[in-house]
């Protein structure tokens, strides 16, 4: 089997091909990835010259070359992980967003339509329902997104259903709540905040701190996608949650006790724009399928080995902060 795996050289992307090449031997994947400044090809260097990987440079918004890779590369299935994924580029800049993450998600199910995929998988995110006071998420809930990223997020998730009620395309969407581990481009909470105490530099705080969010291992979550690109139903949605919440000054206290840094480096700052007070999804129809999340379970610990990760691979990503 060929899988056509785009946004491949990304966070969770690349996280997801090194759980497929660690755990199947009969599958070839195709990565598919624009390389702009969060992909980063040093995520997969384990697996140089392996006959069952290879690398397309490409836009998924460039329907000829996504054309000639499906068609000429006998693609089986696409899991789309390409996209525009921070809040915060989003607000200064959506036009970017609006156009990877739907028209880009278009240019991948034609492809799919005219050529026979066999699976679609939408990689998707918590954020599209907005925020929630209490309770949580199901797939059947109304979607309310606050930023132009989870926007355009949620226009893409519409766009995948339609081509399931209108012609039939096997697509399937996950819906995750926030990842952290390896290889997490260091503009996010964790690896921002790790980095910058590494370096004794100020943690700027967003607002009061308390904003709750559900923090998923990213191999949990690979896990996650792999089941659901195997077993999901043509047509469903699958949240993918750990029911773990955590304030971000929570996650900000655990960092700094962890690398023996003072409390003084947290520097509350202005609130950004439409920022979500909590997340929360209910993943019971994921775990119905026979997915329970293992490592995001012992939250303290596994955060723990993400931060030493940092701690021990700067070779990583001090290119991309010295950038």
């Amino acid at each position: 089997m060929k899988l056509m795996i785009t946004g491949g050289a990304g966070f969770i992307g690349s996280n997801y091909i090194h759980y497929l090449l660690e755990n199947y031997t009969d599958i070839e994947i195709v990565n598919y990835d624009k390389l702009t400044y969060a992909g980063n090809l040093e995520n997969l260097k384990d697996f140089t010259g392996d006959a069952r990987y290879r690398f397309v440079k490409g836009d998924i918004c460039d329907a000829q070359l996504i054309t000639d890779v499906v068609k000429n590369m006998h693609i089986d299935q696409i899991i789309n992980f390409a996209a525009e994924s921070h809040v915060d580029r989003s607000i200064s800049g959506p036009e970017t967003f609006i156009w990877t993450d739907v028209f880009g998600s278009f240019t991948l199910l034609e492809a799919c339509r005219k050529y026979d995929v066999k699976r679609y998988v939408q990689i998707s995110t918590d954020e599209v329902y907005g925020s929630i006071a209490k309770g949580s998420f199901q797939e059947s809930d109304p979607l309310i997104p606050s930023s132009p990223y989870s926007a355009s997020k949620a226009s893409a998730d519409l766009v995948v259903n339609s081509y399931f009620v209108t012609y039939g395309l096997p697509v399937v969407i996950t819906r995750s709540s926030n990842n952290f581990g390896p290889y997490q481009y260091p503009e996010k909470l964790i690896p921002l905040f790790i980095i910058k105490a590494l370096h004794d530099e100020q943690l700027p705080l967003y607002g009061d701190g308390l904003n709750v969010r559900d923090w998923l291992f990213v191999e949990d979550n690979c896990r996650g996608i792999d089941l659901v690109r195997r077993k999901g139903k043509n047509g469903e949605i699958y949240n993918i949650g750990a029911d773990n919440e955590q304030t971000n000054i929570e996650i900000t206290q655990i960092i700094l006790q962890e690398l023996q840094k003072p409390k003084s480096l947290v520097t509350y700052v202005k609130d950004r724009p439409g920022h979500d007070r909590r997340y929360s999804i209910d993943s019971s129809k994921i775990h119905k399928l026979g997915w329970k999340p293992t490592l995001s379970k012992d939250f303290q610990n596994t955060l723990k080995n993400t931060i030493q990760w940092y701690v021990h691979n700067k070779w990583w990503w001090k290119p991309l902060v010295d950038s």
